[in-house]
């Protein structure tokens, strides 16, 4: 999934170039880059598909060199990411109807690979052998009021891989007394928001849960894979409801399932995120930018193009960023303000600044 917009990484993230598309951490591969990579250690390039904003046609086909078109589906409008998962899904059944698919966000940081590929082909032969949704959840290290939570169960039957429990609840961002509950209480889960599952489970699990997507999209089975589908797909989203694949499905399905996982996980939702990723100096700041000089300052991170020379003295716990010519200073404790300046932005500066 790479149609997403990430407001909360502005001005370095913005409508025209989003954090999936840019290399937010300084390590040469944007994080688009850095999850087709991952998953070509789990399938062969044929079988990866990037649903994206139509406006971003173009930036995949230039960031995954040789991909083919036929394996970019756009979409016209943002619904969020239930539709994303119907299109792509319902499309792959007509080609395969026996196929297993994984369902990722583009734009999260996975560090060891090699656990996450073990912690995915478990999650294969689960969904391969019954008629189950399976996700990956995250052993949570701190009361985190950003991540939604999946409460667990033992399973009813044994399970083959004993990290694979039954999933009990979900739970949306909690305040912040909740979310110590939920670190403290040792049955809940950080939502990863990668989902596996065959196609025959998720449509079922459409016609059951979501029977408006089910038949919205069950429209479409004559004209997927083929010249019809993007007028079909520009049709549909027209009338799309606006809704998440955990709210459409998730929450209310009982056959799902979450594989604990320590894969290094980050969703790099905010600048704070991406602090604890980023190398740190002597005084606690993560510096991305090979001409900055910093001056009795310390906990701060800082992001600026390699051919800036920036000069920072005095701060304490700032987030400091510059691109395209947009510079943000902002207090780390602060960084949810970000949303609301990108709004002032837009209204009293205009919309090419966002």
């Amino acid at each position: 999934m790479a149609g997403g917009v990430g407001s909360r990484f502005w001005p370095m993230s913005k409508t025209e170039r989003p954090k999936q598309f840019l290399d937010i951490l300084g390590l040469g591969k944007t994080l688009l880059q850095q999850t087709y990579d991952r998953f070509l250690k789990l399938c062969p390039k044929e079988n990866i598909y990037i649903v994206t904003n139509d406006i971003y046609l173009d930036l995949v086909k230039e960031q995954l060199n040789g991909i083919s078109d036929i394996n970019i589906l756009c979409e016209p409008t943002r619904k969020n990411t239930a539709p994303c998962v119907a299109y792509a899904c319902y499309k792959i059944a007509k080609l395969n109807p026996d196929a297993l698919t994984v369902i990722a966000p583009s734009d999260h940081l996975i560090t060891k690979e090699e656990t996450f590929v073990k912690a995915i082909k478990s999650c294969y032969k689960k969904a391969e052998s019954e008629d189950c949704l399976v996700t990956l959840g995250l052993r949570p290290s701190r009361p985190d009021t950003g991540y939604g939570y999946i409460q667990f169960v033992e399973s009813e039957k044994k399970e083959n891989d004993t990290r694979i429990k039954k999933v009990k609840t979900f739970t949306e961002k909690p305040d912040l007394e909740m979310a110590k509950f939920f670190l403290q209480s040792g049955d809940f889960l950080w939502n990863s928001g990668i989902f596996v599952w065959s196609v025959k489970s998720v449509i079922k699990a459409f016609e059951m849960h979501s029977p408006d997507l089910d038949s919205l999209f069950k429209e479409g089975n004559d004209s997927y894979n083929t010249p019809n589908e993007s007028a079909f797909i520009n049709e549909v989203y027209s009338k799309c409801k606006n809704i998440s694949i955990d709210y459409a499905i998730m929450e209310k399905a009982e056959n799902v399932y979450v594989r604990s996982s320590a894969i290094g996980w980050s969703d790099l939702g905010t600048w704070g995120s991406l602090y604890g990723h980023i190398k740190h100096d002597e005084n606690k700041n993560a510096v991305i930018g090979k001409n900055v000089l910093l001056y009795d300052s310390k906990n701060c991170i800082v992001n600026v193009p390699k051919d800036k020379l920036v000069i920072l003295q005095g701060l304490d716990d700032y987030i400091v960023v510059e691109s395209d010519g947009i510079l943000l200073v902002c207090k780390k404790e602060d960084e949810q303000l970000i949303k609301v300046f990108v709004n002032d932005v837009k209204i009293k500066k205009g919309e090419k600044f966002v």
